[in-house]
């Protein structure tokens, strides 16, 4: 797994995937950041956090498309199926290079609270827990992402239905606040909602139950990730 993690870290800042999604991600973060707080004047970092959230639907496919879609489409899926390396491990290796470019745009972005703190009160348990739950829901992302994508084999198709899967995430947890909609199922969607598990950590709350759920979420979709791909090697045999 060490060995696949540090290849696609490199290769993610080989190319320009990960200052692309770098460079997006903090022009974003600039732009929420000056509408939220600098424009109002105000120093409550929990809006920031609440606006930037439906930035990972935008933005982990750019992560995802590349990590099993692009080995198809270089043709070195089947070195790795021939190297002596459990599905779980080259799965898992994957996952955590994407999320560690995922939280190194996450610790740049910190410089906005440091920003605050020169001109106002800022509570640092505050934005240490809602970055927390930020950096949660991003994982929880890129594993979501990882699932649906592990045997196409274009980058183009993986990132269009990455994409697609986190817009119909969104519009279902936007749906389910609306009125007309049956509480139970309101209730149920809240329950599993990728959007609804941060509030409490914007509202300075750690959470163990929502943290353990954005655990558990990234665990079982990698699961799913390892038994497709596991599928597809079967077939191929």
């Amino acid at each position: 797994m060490r060995a696949i993690y540090f290849k696609e870290l490199k290769s993610y800042f080989y190319t320009f995937t990960g200052w692309l999604f770098t460079a997006v991600f903090l022009a974003l973060a600039s732009l929420i950041f000056y509408l939220n707080n600098i424009m109002p004047r105000s120093s409550d970092i929990a809006p920031f956090y609440s606006m930037m959230s439906y930035v990972w639907m935008l933005l982990t496919p750019m992560l995802v498309m590349r990590l099993m879609a692009g080995e198809k489409r270089l043709n070195t899926d089947s070195l790795l199926r021939g190297a002596p390396l459990p599905l779980p491990a080259l799965v898992a290796g994957k996952f955590f290079a994407a999320c560690t470019v995922l939280l190194m745009a996450i610790l740049i972005s910190l410089v906005y609270p440091l920003m605050l703190s020169a001109y106002g009160r800022v509570y640092p348990a505050e934005v240490l827990t809602a970055t927390l739950g930020f950096f949660l829901q991003g994982c929880a992302f890129i594993a979501l992402d990882m699932m649906v994508t592990t045997n196409l084999g274009s980058t183009v198709s993986a990132a269009a239905l990455s994409f697609g899967v986190n817009l119909f995430i969104w519009l279902t947890s936007l749906l389910s606040a609306g009125p007309g909609v049956p509480p139970l199922l309101a209730g149920m969607v809240s329950r599993v909602s990728l959007y609804q598990r941060l509030m409490p950590y914007l509202s300075a709350q750690f959470s163990l139950a929502n943290t353990l759920f954005y655990l558990l979420f990234c665990l079982g979709m990698l699961s799913l990730s390892v038994l497709m791909a596991h599928l597809a090697r079967t077939r191929r045999t």
